[in-house]
């Protein structure tokens, strides 16, 4: 996967936009573009959107701080991109848009879930103490989920964008 200066910059910019997003809608808790963004960059650059996804975590820890918080991001995030790599390439137009957007909200929902087991080793949390954390944070994850599906409307216009833009890109190399 080796990158091009082009795609260096691009994945960059495209890992800072992730990061100002974060940082644009912190004031609403759980509601952020980072599913769509994740989304979007693994349908358009498939292997190569890790590069974008993991600029996005590791501005996280420079800019917020390398905590306990951050180490689930490590692999939270790649759970997404793994779902959307199995996804098939191909799917009709008006599947499209509603596939995407389940998605983006079933990570969502399994959100915390998804970081439980960190914070259960990080903590020293036996199951129990794991299903519990889950469980407190069920209303979270329920208002993380379905903004998650809202926002996803947003996949396709930005995936049609960034074609768009790789198509011009490419002519004018």
């Amino acid at each position: 996967m080796k990158l091009t200066t082009r795609e260096l910059t691009v994945f960059s910019m495209l890992g800072a936009l992730m990061y100002a997003s974060k940082l644009l809608m912190e004031l609403a808790p759980n509601i952020h573009l980072l599913g769509v963004f994740t989304i979007a960059f693994t349908v358009v650059y498939r292997k190569k959107a890790l590069y974008p996804i993991y600029i996005y975590v590791l501005l996280n820890g420079i800019l917020c701080g390398f905590a306990t918080w951050w180490i689930p991001y490590l692999y939270v995030w790649t759970v997404l991109w793994g779902a959307v790599m199995l996804l098939p390439v191909r799917m009709p137009g008006f599947v499209r848009p509603f596939v995407y957007m389940a998605v983006c909200a079933l990570h969502g929902f399994l959100f915390g879930t998804l970081y439980a087991p960190a914070q259960a080793i990080l903590y020293g949390l036996d199951f129990k103490g794991m299903v519990s954390w889950i469980i407190a944070g069920l209303p979270w994850d329920f208002l993380h989920g379905v903004s998650n599906f809202f926002c996803g409307i947003l996949i396709v216009p930005i995936i049609t964008a960034l074609g768009i833009a790789e198509r011009n890109m490419g002519k004018n190399q």
